[in-house]
């Protein structure tokens, strides 16, 4: 699986708009330029963002956008939410018609598959982007197990 490069610039906005937090409020155009992404991506998110609740825009003479909700509350899963819509592997999950559905064995695993992906996306919040990166857990290889 690949997140589309909109998706990818949503974490990477929000990620911006997160690091603002407490210091007032920040407009598109800067945030086009903190990250470097075009200005008219970064307009085309902000409006899907604020839409879900994840920015909020403040109109007026101090106006600008802050996050929506403390980044500790903001998920990798609701971004990508955001921008793409619920996160499913595969389209036999939106119900779309699939030549093969009469003899799928798969169609009842996948929702599992989805829950699980969905779940560590969920696992990973706004706040803990902000900080130091974690070091990746060591995988288990057979040398462990021995």
């Amino acid at each position: 699986m690949r997140l589309s490069n909109l998706a990818d610039y949503a974490v990477i906005t929000m990620c911006q708009a997160a690091l603002h937090c407490g210091n007032g409020r920040v407009s598109a155009a800067e945030l086009a330029t903190e990250t470097g992404l075009p200005v008219p991506t970064v307009q085309k998110l902000v409006s899907k963002l604020t839409a879900a609740g994840l920015l909020r825009s403040v109109r007026g003479a101090h106006g600008g956008l802050q996050l929506g909700r403390p980044a500790a509350a903001i998920t990798v899963a609701d971004i990508v939410e955001a921008i793409e819509g619920r996160i499913a592997l595969t389209a036999c999950i939106d119900h779309s018609p699939c030549d093969f559905e009469s003899g799928c064995n798969m169609k009842p695993h996948w929702p599992i598959i989805n829950n699980a992906l969905r779940g560590a996306l969920a696992g990973i919040t706004l706040a803990q982007l902000r900080g130091p990166v974690a070091p990746a857990p060591t995988p288990i290889t057979e040398d462990h197990l021995a």
